[in-house]
């Protein structure tokens, strides 16, 4: 329970960032080229700050996409296996219904 709460805070930090981040682009008063470097330097203080929170919400999101896909995969092949089994099975009554009147 507690790495969803983690990932949670992570994906929220960083969508707080780049609103902030947006935010600070759309009512900056100074111009462009003093603002790219101000955004670049926040950018670069923040990923110092806070790359661990930044690497475990990353790792959390991709074991979460991993998980995802594994039970996917999974359930897809379970399907597979039911259809095939289905058809193997008309298949066997089809034989069977032809080799009663091939005396």
């Amino acid at each position: 329970m507690s790495d969803n709460k983690s990932f949670a805070f992570g994906m929220g930090l960083i969508a707080g960032v780049i609103g902030g981040i947006a935010a600070g682009v759309l009512f900056a008063p100074k111009p462009g080229e003093e603002t790219r470097k101000v955004l670049k330097d926040a950018a670069c203080e923040f990923y110092e700050k806070n790359s661990p929170a930044i690497n475990d919400a990353k790792k959390q999101a991709m074991e979460s996409v991993d998980l995802v896909r594994y039970k996917l995969e999974r359930q897809f092949r379970k399907i597979n296996n039911m259809v095939k089994s289905k058809k193997l099975l008309k298949a066997k009554e089809l034989e069977a219904q032809n080799g009663d009147y091939n005396y």
